[in-house]
């Protein structure tokens, strides 16, 4: 079984960005345990740092809405 470079690159850009996204979380919530951020520490830690990772998912949804618009 051969794969092509798109199928490759697909793949990667699903789960390798999928599980680079979920280990920042692992990383933002042990940022805010050690701190003993508290509850609103935590939710500003969360809010802020995890703003760049909702855009970066809000940006492919909109790619695949609008490119089901556009045909």
């Amino acid at each position: 079984m051969h794969f092509t470079e798109e199928q490759i690159a697909q793949f990667g850009l699903t789960f390798g960005v999928g599980a680079f996204m979920l280990y920042m979380v692992f990383i933002i919530f042990q940022l805010a345990r050690e701190s003993k951020a508290g509850r609103f520490g935590t939710f500003v830690l969360f809010l802020t740092l995890g703003f760049g990772l909702l855009g970066f998912a809000a940006k492919g949804l909109i790619k695949y809405f609008l490119r089901g618009v556009g045909e």
